[in-house]
């Protein structure tokens, strides 16, 4: 895969745990790029504020954007289509 056909996303997530779980699932799933991130909210400088992110490349196809926005909303998250490393 080059980086002219594939796709970044961002499922930020409140807790640890479930960033984890899922990160290992979509690798599980075959998609060798993703790791758990620490992600801070804007404006905030407390380390407490910091919310937990799964990073994931994909081939570039919508239905990866479109599940993870469902993922993301089901663990009371977000999705950010397009983050910057």
């Amino acid at each position: 895969m080059s980086p002219t056909d594939d796709a970044q996303h961002l499922i930020v997530l409140p807790e640890r745990d479930t960033a984890e779980e899922l990160a290992d699932e979509l690798e599980a799933e075959g998609l060798a790029d993703v790791r758990v991130v620490r992600e801070a909210l804007a404006g905030e400088d407390d380390s407490e504020a910091h919310e937990w992110a799964v990073y994931v490349r994909t081939p570039s196809d919508r239905a990866y954007a479109v599940r993870f926005q469902a993922l993301a909303a089901v663990h009371d998250g977000w999705y950010d289509p397009d983050p910057h490393d």
